[in-house]
């Protein structure tokens, strides 16, 4: 009554299917990896060895073929530091020259925000307060276009929310520098 041969097939293709899975997972890894670290070059104003790791992840990226939610994180994370590589650069990148989805992308532009809070901080404690005024632009541009987007109750738009925060925190920053006579 039963095929049994059918049933070897399916267990052997499940059996193919988790170990592709499981490389898609270790990739995506490597992926987040690189992109963190080239988050923490370009904080350490090591372009070069940004460039390097973004690369690196751009390559393994090309290798991945099928969708993990771990995957989806790495994109995102690429996304980030490709951008806050590009802001250095003076051009943010687009979803399309990433290669990446566009959600995966707006994602990583919510979380570029943190990291441009970040680096408005840092601006301060270098003297350096036109940067923290750059990056007030930019976060505030980045927010300006997504009250544009009719986003609904999911994950990107609960990261969306982040923006406005991230926004407040570099606007209370200046607020601070313009007291004590900074700017």
């Amino acid at each position: 009554m039963i095929d049994k041969k059918n049933f070897e097939k399916i267990r052997k293709e499940l059996e193919a299917r988790d170990v592709k899975r499981e490389d898609m997972i270790s990739r995506s890894r490597e992926i987040g990896k690189a992109s963190k670290q080239a988050i923490y070059a370009i904080h350490r104003k090591d372009m070069t060895e940004a460039a390097k790791l973004i690369e690196k992840a751009k390559k393994q990226m090309s290798s991945c073929e099928q969708y993990v939610g771990a995957y989806d994180s790495s994109l995102q994370e690429y996304a980030e530091a490709a951008a806050y590589f590009g802001y250095m650069q003076g051009k943010l990148p687009t979803a399309e020259t990433l290669g990446i989805d566009i959600e995966d992308y707006l994602s990583g532009l919510c979380d570029l925000t943190g990291e441009l809070a970040r680096r408005a901080v840092f601006s301060v404690v270098e003297e350096d307060f036109k940067e923290v005024e750059k990056v007030k632009e930019i976060v505030s541009e980045i927010y300006e276009e997504f009250l544009k987007f009719d986003l609904r109750n999911g994950e990107l738009r609960k990261k969306s929310d982040s923006i406005k925060w991230n926004l407040k925190k570099i606007e209370e920053v200046l607020y601070d520098l313009k007291i004590r006579g900074k700017l």
